[in-house]
């Protein structure tokens, strides 16, 4: 069976209670023992003195006297009637050396006939009650007890050792023990621990009441697009944990919603890319198919003039087809990561050099002027050449292609502060409307039958400066001529 973090934190914590419990019980128990044995000790402490200062022990005249020549009777008898006038005593007589010479215990009921000196050394030393020590009627046992030294004359012969906690005294205080203190105590137990484990539960449940919410909160995080709804949660005190938890998945699910909107974004801009591009190849190719079918059909029919031109418009779909093929192609290279960009230093204007004498043919056929802004002396750049020079092909083919004859393109080169160097190409033809410049750098924009930015151009453009850590901008307004804007950085 699983249970929640609760129920376990529960479970734990009572098994816990109940042991600590046990052991609060068994202190208690064992200290009201200790404290029973210290007031006896202590209120008993000076029995033992009393009895060697009977004189019915001092008729002996000898030294030996004192031990070994007193009437066993006459000691049997005085510790008799000792012990009946206090039951819970059992009184010792001992030589020098701790053996029992003298008592009135029944016959066999002895368990050890010598009794360590060191605990009476203690106790006539006035050491801290209480002092425990041997039981002769038990083999391990150990008593308070009252000592005094048993003296003839100025000389010592020996101990009056006194049991204070006899085996009738241990037989009743059994009984009172399992009849009151131990059901007061396992009652008080009992009580005490309802109480405990009621305020533990409860606490625990208002302390994990934050990790139920949030796991409510992440059962409800699937893979939508829509915006999950977290609590509202204040700023996450860095000594909460469960606030910071909290606090970070609530971020964790903020960027995964994020990503899978965009994901979507992309996923739905790569559809539109394959549409278009289909779209794109199948009027070229079902040009191609149109002239070339009619060629093969009424090749003796044409006359060479018609077959040359049938196939100069053939050749030129082909091409269209080849140039689509080869950028779309070089796109894909580029988003799957396999090209990076080997940058090294060169100069900008020799670069637009070249671009314009690529361009120059086809700018003279539209009757469009290409123009150069560039600060003295020239900007040098530090870049990929081959993707830089592939960005400026682009932005130029697109420019000249929509710029009205008389028009112009414009190119201008600003170095900016911050190590970077500004790239402005502009054109003078209608602009990009309004409803296509938010998906311009995302998806080709058909504008009048064809491709506005040359169906992948922009795309490419856009992914060749995000390699370069840099971005491209349309900064004209809607109805103007078009200008992009981008960005390099400086040698």
């Amino acid at each position: 069976m699983k249970l929640t973090l609760s129920q376990r934190l529960s479970l734990v914590f009572s098994i816990l209670l109940l042991a600590c419990c046990g052991a609060s019980a068994w202190l208690q128990i064992r200290a009201n023992i200790m404290h029973e044995k210290e007031v006896v000790q202590g209120l008993s402490r000076g029995l033992a003195r009393s009895i060697a200062l009977d004189a019915q022990l001092m008729h002996a005249e000898d030294d030996s006297a004192a031990t070994q020549g007193l009437s066993a009777d006459a000691v049997r008898r005085l510790f008799s009637r000792l012990m009946d006038v206090n039951p819970s005593v059992e009184v010792y007589l001992l030589d020098m050396d701790g053996r029992i010479v003298g008592h009135a215990a029944p016959a066999g009921s002895l368990k050890r006939d010598h009794v360590s000196l060191e605990p009476i050394r203690r106790l006539l030393a006035n050491e801290p009650l209480p002092i425990q020590g041997d039981d002769p009627r038990s083999e391990k046992g150990r008593k308070v007890f009252s000592a005094a030294i048993l003296r003839a004359g100025e000389r010592k012969v020996g101990y009056i050792y006194v049991i204070l906690q006899s085996e009738e005294h241990d037989r009743l205080a059994a009984r009172a023990t399992a009849s009151s203190v131990l059901r007061t105590t396992l009652w008080s137990m009992v009580v005490v621990a309802a109480l405990v484990l009621i305020a533990g539960l409860i606490a625990f449940r208002l302390i994990t009441r934050p990790l139920r919410r949030l796991t409510t909160t992440m059962r409800q995080l699937d893979t939508r697009a829509d915006q999950l709804a977290l609590p509202a949660t204040a700023e996450a005190s860095p000594r909460d944990e469960i606030a910071v938890l909290e606090h970070a998945f609530g971020d964790m699910a903020a960027r995964i919603n994020q990503q899978w909107t965009t994901m979507r974004q992309l996923d739905h801009d790569r559809r539109e890319v394959v549409a278009n591009i289909s779209h794109d190849l199948r009027t070229p190719l079902g040009s191609l198919h149109g002239y070339l079918e009619t060629l093969s059909l009424k090749d003796e029919m044409l006359t060479p003039a018609e077959r040359q031109h049938y196939l100069g418009i053939a050749l030129a779909q082909s091409q269209k087809v080849g140039r689509l093929a080869q950028a779309l192609f070089e796109l894909a290279r580029l988003e799957h990561g396999s090209v990076q960009p080997e940058l090294e230093a060169f100069s900008l204007s020799d670069l637009i050099q070249d671009v314009f004498q690529k361009f120059e043919l086809q700018a003279a056929e539209r009757q469009v002027r290409l123009m150069a802004t560039l600060p003295h002396p020239a900007p040098m750049v530090r870049a990929d050449l081959g993707m830089i020079e592939r960005v400026l092909t682009n932005l130029f083919d697109n420019a000249i292609r929509h710029t009205p004859a008389g028009g112009e393109v414009e190119i201008t080169v600003q170095p900016n502060a911050g190590g970077l160097v500004a790239v402005t190409v502009s054109d003078t033809g209608p602009g990009v409307p309004a409803a296509m410049r938010e998906n311009l750098f995302r998806r080709p924009v058909a504008l009048q039958g064809e491709y506005r930015v040359g169906g992948l151009g922009l795309l490419t453009v856009n992914r060749i400066l995000q390699l370069h850590h840099s971005k491209i901008e349309l900064v004209s307004e809607p109805g103007t001529g078009a200008v992009f804007c981008f960005t390099l950085a400086a040698a």
